[in-house]
């Protein structure tokens, strides 16, 4: 079963932000292979972040809490708080997977 991962950057923190923004993405790269989904969350107009949301493919809470915890952001203290929830995979790139065996 997937997990959501919803990480709050700590207040005036977007200087840490773009100084790690090239590893934290090298981090991604590497482990691509448990991305169903991740992203900033941004203010409307698209000039700064405050976190971000990971839609992981991942069996365990203890997975979800260890690759998050991994993160270059999570390490250099970026984060002021990261909530880790269990996710069902109803939609995901336009399909429906409610049929699925592990819905």
């Amino acid at each position: 079963m997937p997990y959501m991962v919803e990480t709050f950057d700590k207040p005036d923190s977007q200087q840490l932000r773009q100084q790690l923004r090239p590893e934290h993405l090298g981090y991604l790269d590497e482990h691509a292979d448990l991305l169903l989904a991740c992203g900033a969350k941004l203010t409307d107009d698209g000039s700064s972040a405050s976190g971000g949301i990971y839609l992981l493919d991942v069996e365990t809470r203890e997975e979800a809490e260890a690759f998050i915890a991994a993160d270059p952001f999570a390490r250099a203290g970026l984060f002021a708080r990261v909530e880790v929830t269990r996710w069902r995979k109803a939609y995901l790139d336009r399909r429906c997977h409610l049929d699925e065996a592990t819905s």
